[in-house]
């Protein structure tokens, strides 16, 4: 890989523990999560003998010597580590904390076994809002980490309930970001995304988190909490394609009174997606979706994500080098706009 005039950061980076591995295996087994998603994603992901898939899972756990080697053969400088999804959040509340804890514990260690390569994002507890709060003060203050990993929702629950928000409200008085990742639809909308294999990557995550990221914008957390920052994958998940849509919509919503739920915001809806919101190419290795989403968003608010392991394509690194940018804007996307929004 040659030389270049940056650091090339990828911003969402998978790995697990092999606990919660295992505890994932116990689930699967004894039967007692109904997240059908879980059963997709997990159950294929942990029982197929297929060797590219049974490789994920090992470079998953692997937070050293294979995981290195995979960053300097692509020109990787430096991971941000985040849980994978589905994290803790399939697990009941108290299990969820403990592992929570103990995760941020091991990614910790190798953050200081590695601190040139990796740094990290705290996972938490959403069904303890309270204690949620709390880890992520501690991964913070005392694990040195740079904001909050959450998959999506939690077992049906998304985080516009305000039940919620001592979460937002710990991540911006810590000034730390919440990156937001996609895990399966829930029970309640997954069934007509099976039915064609759309659940997963493919196309379900994307359609499961823009809504949620929508309906925290809907919500007025952004009013209630104006310097926090959300991260998402993929692009966006979609939301800079409906920008403008959006906006007129949610317009004549409000001047209607169609719904009861849906207030007055002090802004449009679009606003709060360019100023409170960054997002990362995980995925998306494509140069027209990237310049769309510098265009439309910012070049200060689109960085490079590689989506490690699940999709590890070395080839992109060096599509991503090419794209037609100036070599500034370049450096935004592939080391400065993460070193801001981590405070790297």
């Amino acid at each position: 890989m040659a030389t270049a005039p940056y650091r090339r950061i990828a911003a969402e980076e998978a790995f697990s523990t092999p606990e919660i591995t295992s505890r994932y295996r116990a689930l699967l087994s004894d039967g007692s999560c109904n997240d059908r998603a879980f059963q997709s994603l997990l159950g294929f992901y942990l029982t197929s003998n297929e060797p590219r898939v049974k490789a994920v899972f090992e470079k998953m756990e692997d937070l050293g010597a294979t995981r290195l080697a995979d960053m300097d053969a692509t020109g990787i400088h430096h991971q941000v580590l985040s849980l994978g999804s589905p994290g803790v959040q399939v697990f009941d509340a108290g299990t969820a904390v403990s592992l929570a804890r103990d995760s941020n514990d091991y990614v910790a260690d190798a953050i200081r076994r590695h601190p040139d390569r990796f740094s990290g994002l705290a996972a938490v507890a959403p069904q303890e809002p309270a204690k949620a709060a709390a880890e992520l003060e501690r991964g913070v203050r005392t694990l040195g980490l740079k904001g909050a990993i959450i998959n999506s929702h939690t077992q049906g629950e998304f985080l516009d309930d305000s039940k919620f928000w001592p979460i937002f409200e710990a991540a911006e008085a810590l000034d730390v970001p919440i990156y937001l990742h996609p895990t399966g639809p829930p029970n309640a909308m997954i069934e007509p995304f099976l039915a064609r294999g759309l659940d997963g990557a493919i196309y379900g995550f994307a359609v499961e988190t823009g809504l949620h990221l929508l309906r925290i914008v809907l919500a007025g957390v952004f009013d209630r909490f104006p310097k926090l920052q959300i991260v998402s994958g993929h692009l966006g998940e979609g939301l800079p394609y409906w920008l403008f849509r959006i906006d007129f919509m949610h317009s004549r919503m409000v001047a209607g009174n169609r719904y009861e739920s849906v207030k007055k915001l002090e802004r449009k809806p679009s606003e709060y997606i360019r100023q409170n919101m960054y997002v990362t190419s995980s995925g998306m290795a494509w140069e027209p979706p990237i310049r769309y989403a510098q265009n439309v968003l910012g070049v200060d608010r689109v960085l490079y994500a590689m989506d490690y392991p699940w999709q590890f394509v070395a080839s992109e690194v060096t599509s991503m080098d090419q794209m037609a940018i100036g070599d500034e804007e370049k450096k935004m996307f592939y080391q400065t706009n993460a070193e801001k929004v981590f405070r790297l």
